[in-house]
């Protein structure tokens, strides 16, 4: 839609107000996707996220320092991991594997919901004019859009110890699932080695393009709605 198109050529990503709106969308972006990785366990019957706190929406409970910061760099990142204990669990693997999903999910739920809201602002801004209310609206749910589906593509990534790695595990024999989960004491120094060297970046890029483009086809009714009530 060339309307989106020039909307998003427009966002001056250096600009205090934009690095504000992206900020806060980074942290809502967080707190969702381990606040929903704390309520998957607490339902599948593990006690440990709620016990120490990690239910909350306070951000500061789940901000990790430099996950939060390639956040803002580059839109791919992490939070503070939410401690499980698979022991809660009546089929620990399977438990684990449901619990990691459950983040990037999250994600790619509030992406798509975002866009939806994206498509119908545009569609008001075609038909009003671009008031700065709308406009401010519009960038702080396309940056959910951006932000949530690269932090959702990333998690599931099947490395150590990022969300997709718990997935594979839940297909590994017992010797082979107990080794693969020691590497995560390993696994994020490794990762930020990838990431500081580029390694992800154009699958990372490539894949958040096309799910973005996927999503604002499917929502893009919302335009069109808009546009036809407000005429």
């Amino acid at each position: 839609m060339s309307a989106l198109s020039q909307f998003t050529q427009s966002i001056n990503w250096s600009d205090l107000g934009d690095m504000i709106l992206r900020v806060a969308a980074i942290l809502l972006c967080l707190i969702v996707h381990e606040v929903s990785h704390g309520l998957a366990a607490y339902r599948l019957g593990d006690p440990t996220a709620k016990m120490n706190h990690r239910l909350s929406l306070n951000p500061f409970r789940h901000l990790d320092l430099f996950g939060t910061l390639m956040m803002v760099v580059v839109g791919f990142g992490w939070a503070k991991p939410v401690p499980v204990d698979p022991r809660y669990f009546k089929k620990p693997k399977q438990g684990m594997a449901i619990t990691a999903l459950a983040g990037p999910a999250s994600n790619f739920i509030l992406a798509f919901l975002s866009a939806l809201v994206v498509n119908g602002l545009m569609g008001a801004i075609s038909i009003r004019g671009e008031g700065t209310a709308l406009l401010t609206a519009a960038r702080f749910f396309y940056l959910l859009v951006l932000l949530n589906i690269g932090l959702g593509i990333f998690n599931l990534i099947p490395f150590p110890p990022l969300d997709g790695s718990k997935v594979v595990a839940m297909f590994l024999p017992d010797r082979a699932y107990l080794r693969w989960m020691q590497l995560e004491r390993y696994g994020m120094f490794v990762l930020m080695l990838l990431l500081w060297t580029g390694v992800f970046d154009t699958f990372l890029y490539a894949a958040r393009t096309h799910v973005m483009n996927g999503m604002f086809s499917a929502t893009e009714f919302a335009y069109y709605g808009a546009q036809n009530l407000l005429r």
